[in-house]
């Protein structure tokens, strides 16, 4: 039976993966604080503590030993020095989750592999996550420590509405008010279900091969922006939303804080060649295409009123951006 650490373990990707990994009869740990956002099987030990802070780590786990630790909590190289400190002489696999926002932006071509230059100018989560690879390779190098890099890019689960004004697009279109949908919405973004992601990483666990090695893992399902407001209309039982395309320039300019993530990551056609974790997970695929993933989401959120939460603040944006775009038209 195979250990697993996982730091992290409630969030969008990482309570897939936990999930998984108990399905594969795996003996699985989770540590965190306690912030339960994902409810855990009965199989998961949880323990509680601070993931930043080596004492509180030691305290709260002595001196186990796992086959492989899953580091979804790592965001600088701070976070990751914590982990490597703790971590690197105690498991046979460190596998960090490092983000597919890292690699070139714009892409020089399409589709990305794992040859792609890691190059992000627009987005400071993107550089940090390089940062950190940085890092690991060093660690790697010098002192041996077995490390597996993997690169997801947008990928949801019921909880998690992949658009920029989540909830409040929703409300919007039921409302009968126009939806702000970045560029022109036919660019191409790979988006991928957490549960299929799971099966790629929980694959990769353990796997000779893996180890000193990055992997892409997103699915091959690549709809429009468009289309993907679309499949959320009909859950909603929207049946004609009204979509403002908006230039992404114009929205960071008026709501700044989408400004890196759009001109880092989804302003930009997002296409991926995933042969390299295919070669060792060949059951890996894309079972769940976003027309179903969008009924799990809005079912979810009308099981779960108190989800429902509109930004007013963000509201007035989208309305300062319809007007903007409106005008210039």
């Amino acid at each position: 039976m195979t250990s697993i650490l996982y730091l992290g373990g409630t969030g969008t990707i990482s309570a897939a993966c936990v999930r998984r990994s108990v399905e594969r009869g795996h003996d699985v740990t989770v540590v965190n604080r306690g912030s339960g956002r994902r409810a855990l099987p009965d199989a998961v030990t949880t323990v509680s503590a601070d993931v930043h802070d080596p004492a509180s780590l030691q305290d709260a786990l002595g001196d186990r030993e796992f086959d492989a630790v899953a580091d979804f909590l790592s965001f600088s190289p701070t976070d990751l020095a914590t982990g490597l400190e703790v971590f690197a002489e105690r498991t046979g696999q460190y596998v960090f989750i490092s983000s597919a926002s890292a690699y070139q932006k714009p892409p020089a071509r399409l589709p990305v592999t794992e040859r792609t230059p890691l190059e992000n100018p627009f987005w400071q989560y993107s550089r940090d996550k390089i940062a950190c690879e940085e890092l690991l390779l060093a660690a790697s190098g010098d002192r041996g420590v077995p490390v597996t890099i993997v690169r997801p890019s947008h990928t949801y689960d019921e909880q998690m509405l992949p658009t920029l004004g989540r909830w409040n697009d929703i409300a919007r279109m039921r409302a009968g008010r126009p939806v702000v949908v970045h560029g022109d919405g036919t660019s191409l973004w790979t988006i991928t279900h957490a549960d299929d992601f799971a099966v790629a990483f929980t694959g990769l666990i353990g796997h000779p091969s893996a180890l000193g090695e990055d992997f892409t893992i997103t699915g091959s399902h690549a709809p429009t922006w468009n289309q993907i407001y679309g499949w959320l209309a009909d859950a909603a039982g929207v049946s004609a939303p009204e979509l403002v395309h908006v230039a992404s320039d114009t929205i960071a300019a008026i709501a700044p804080d989408l400004g890196p993530t759009l001109l880092g990551d989804k302003a930009h056609s997002s296409l991926f060649d995933t042969a390299k974790v295919q070669a060792l997970v060949p059951e890996f695929a894309t079972t769940i295409t976003f027309g179903e993933g969008a009924r799990r989401i809005l079912a979810y959120y009308d099981a779960h009123p108190e989800a429902q939460v509109v930004d007013a603040a963000r509201d007035a944006q989208f309305d300062r951006m319809i007007a903007h775009a409106r005008s210039a038209g």
